[in-house]
């Protein structure tokens, strides 16, 4: 029994020490693939990388790095993704206990489909779960025509168009879908401060160094952020902490004198807080007459603009952050003799702007064990100018505060809020003339709202939404929603949203031709809020290929319906503006696409185009809305030379032709604007560690709206009517002097004076 014992053991070494030997061989070859994440030359924090069909992935740390360990011999497909982001991949051959390094570029794209979205429910969820069609655009996308604030960024926007409304002081608005500015509600964070005063005279001072992702909602949004989200809403979302660098820079200038400066920092206060800073500084001084009208082509700017922002990393992920801002503005246009000493005098016409305001911001998520939300704001805004003699005196102040709570249960995603918004108003006009006490128009609005979106299954979900605000100069105001959304595949999902909308409106803070020139104002009954009904049908598409083509169809159909709009009457009498309660219908109605590509080789393209017919019905007679376009369209198309470190940008826009507003039948201006366009381009060379240079044109057609017109700035040599000739009425009349019988006005304009120009910058960026 021995012997045998023996000689069995004997056999076993042989096939032990193989085992162990192959054992060896096997651990011996454990790969190790590391390396960082970019977008460009900034890292990407927490991406997921991944290698498909295994158990191994990792995430990138704050910095964008990554290792992965113990990887066995094979071949092997690696993923790498982030929300904002199309994916990465790439086959790779792992043996001999190789160490592969890595350095993988994201793509990110205008039209981002995974990332988190707030804007439509008031909550964050991800673009493609959201039943409320949501467009994103990351700092990325406005980087690829570099301008001093938001208002110029959001030109290359499909359905979406900055409106000069003062060829003197160039104020303007933001239209949605041909919609006026006033129908287009400005937030911040979520909170809607940005309005009256603050949207004609604030949204050029907002830098574009302060955004995080901009989010942009088409269609009434009165449900969760009542008054003046009719048409559309833009949200601003500012950076946070987790995605800001130690310190960036960004500096540009261009052929006409303009000169733009972004500082930004990140401090961290021990190890539960970050605070960010930020400047921004414009200035433009070089008074240019391009038109030969001896009235300034631009206005003249000098801003500066501060940002904090405080975040605490709290117990449970809470949030507690508090941020706010300083914006100082001196702006002034007119004749080219202008100085200071002339300012609110009849001898030489300039319109001088002075603005200062500054806001706060706070958001705190209560320590219980429901997710329930504070959110505050506060801002002052003080306007302090003179259209010509004319002064305009004006202070705003816009608290509000909202209490929101969120609860999922079942199939059931339920949000229930309070909020109150205060809104104090005092000027110089008769907007406040007539009331009583110390002239100050003070309202407080309480709002109660709820929604609950309810998951039938994982393809069906519905939206439904009602909110409550009492307004004592209206009293109460209801405003339901719906929203479906159905997902046919992972990759094609429908949504039909519908819902109201109500404006209140402030008059003097929203038509600045009120302020100018030479007419009047006439209120003629009670003012009714504007009420609006939406129906828009949504439909995205999205395409992934194996070689890492990614391509994404988002189109709509839009249909809003509006009454008691209050629109300003050009027409009855050409020295006054006329007020009141459109006895009708406004409908706008459209269809709009948006396309875009991002190709493995570095090519990324982005085409918008929108079709629309905005139009007003009084006694039977409809007639298309003044300053609206027929038809607009966008692009964006980039290349990386990745061997060469350089990158290419083509931009630009399209517009049809929109009536424009003459003064009479003998105005010899075009009723209608050409079909017209500005485009781009800028190269941008990041082969330097930390620093990206960049350069290019702006307008290459060197397109202005003086084309194929007379004169744009009616009697722009008589700015205080000196010499025009009135009837018994107040209407103008010929005479040899002024033989169209016209009186001075700046608000024929449709778009930028600024012909051709060069710029170059510089940004710096250190992690």
């Amino acid at each position: 029994m021995k012997y045998i014992a023996v000689h069995i053991s004997l056999k076993i070494v042989p096939f032990v020490i193989a085992s162990i030997m192959g054992m060896s061989t096997i651990y011996s070859q454990q790969n190790t693939i590391k390396g960082i994440i970019m977008e460009g030359k900034i890292p990407v924090p927490f991406a997921n990388i991944h290698l498909q069909g295994t158990n191994l992935g990792t995430s990138s740390d704050r910095n964008g790095e990554f290792t992965i360990d113990n990887i066995p011999d094979g071949n092997y497909k690696i993923k790498a993704s982030s929300m904002g982001y199309t994916s990465f991949y790439k086959q790779v051959a792992l043996a001999n206990n190789k160490t592969l390094i890595l350095t993988i570029v994201l793509n990110s794209s205008s039209e981002q489909l995974d990332e988190m979205v707030v804007t439509g429910t008031l909550k964050p969820v991800k673009r493609l779960e959201s039943p409320v069609p949501v467009e994103v655009y990351k700092p990325t996308f406005f980087l690829k025509n570099p301008t001093s604030s938001i208002f110029e960024s959001l030109q290359n926007i499909n359905g979406v168009r900055p409106q000069i409304n003062c060829n003197v002081c160039n104020t303007g608005d933001i239209h949605i879908n041909g919609l006026e500015g006033p129908y287009t509600l400005v937030l911040i964070d979520g909170m809607p401060i940005v309005s009256g005063l603050g949207t004609v005279y604030g949204l050029s001072g907002i830098p574009n160094s302060l955004i995080e992702q901009i989010e942009i909602v088409k269609g009434p949004a009165s449900t969760l952020y009542g008054s003046e989200a009719v048409g559309g809403l833009i949200n601003i979302i500012t950076k946070n902490a987790l995605s800001a660098p130690t310190f960036a820079a960004d500096s540009f200038m261009s052929g006409w004198g303009e000169y733009n400066l972004d500082i930004g920092s990140k401090i961290e206060i021990g190890n539960n807080s970050d605070l960010l800073l930020g400047l921004n500084y414009f200035k433009y001084d070089n008074p240019i007459d391009n038109n030969g009208d001896n009235f300034t082509d631009l206005t003249l700017q000098d801003r500066i603009s501060f940002f904090q922002k405080w975040s605490l990393n709290r117990e449970y992920n809470r949030i507690f952050s508090l941020a706010g801002r300083f914006f100082y503005e001196d702006r002034w246009g007119g004749e080219m003799q202008w100085t200071p000493e002339f300012r609110g005098g009849e001898e030489i016409y300039g319109e001088s702007i002075y603005t200062r305001r500054w806001e706060i911001l706070g958001k705190y998520q209560l320590p219980v064990k429901e997710n329930i939300l504070l959110s505050v704001s506060y801002n002052d805004h003080s306007q302090n100018s003179v259209y010509g003699a004319i002064p305009y005196l004006a202070d705003q102040r816009i608290g509000f505060g909202q209490l929101t709570w969120d609860k999922v249960f079942a199939k059931h995603d339920l949000l229930v809020g309070s909020a109150i918004k205060y809104n104090y108003y005092d000027d110089n006009t008769p907007a406040t003339s007539g009331l009583a006490g110390n002239n100050e128009d003070i309202v407080w609005i309480p709002s109660l709202f709820v929604q609950d979106e309810v998951k039938f299954s994982k393809k069906h979900s519905l939206l439904a939404g009602i909110r409550y605000d009492y307004d004592k100069r209206h009293g109460s105001i209801v405003t339901p929603r719906l929203a479906y959304r159905w997902k046919l595949t992972d990759n094609d999902i429908i949504r039909l949203n519908t819902g109201t909308g109500f404006r209140v409106v402030n008059l003097f803070t929203e038509e600045h031709a009120a302020l100018t020139g030479a007419r009047d104002v006439i209120i003629t009954e009670d003012l009714k809020p504007e009420r609006s009904i939406n129906v828009n049908l949504n439909y995205l598409k999205k395409i992934y290929s194996n070689d890492g083509t990614f391509i994404a169809l988002d189109a709509s159909a839009f249909y809003t319906y509006f009454n008691n709009v209050i629109l300003p009457d050009y027409d009855t009498d050409p020295n006054l503006i006329i007020y009141q309660n459109l006895d009708g219908k406004s409908v706008s109605k459209g269809i709009s696409a948006n396309l875009d590509m991002v190709f493995p080789a570095g090519l990324k393209i982005l085409l918008g185009a929108t079709l629309m017919d905005v139009s007003n019905t009084q006694n039977g007679i409809t007639q298309r809305q003044i300053l609206t376009e027929s038809f607009s369209g966008t692009w964006s198309v980039s290349y990386d030379f990745r061997a060469l470190n350089l990158t290419f940008d083509y931009t630009g826009n399209l517009y049809g032709p929109m009536r424009l507003p003459l003064l009479s039948e003998l105005d010899p201006r075009q009723e209608y604007s050409p079909t017209w366009s500005i485009q781009n381009i800028q190269f941008t060379y990041s082969g330097i560690k930390d620093f990206e240079f960049y350069g290019g044109i702006k307008n290459l057609l060197d397109w202005t709206p003086n084309r194929g017109n007379p004169f744009i700035i009616a009697r722009a040599n008589d700015p205080f009517d000196k010499n025009v000739q009135f009837d018994n009425s107040g209407n103008a009349i010929p005479t040899a002097d002024n033989p169209y019988g016209l009186t001075f006005d700046p608000t024929y304009v449709y778009g930028p004076n600024q012909g051709m120009r060069g710029f170059i910058g510089m940004r710096y960026r250190l992690n």
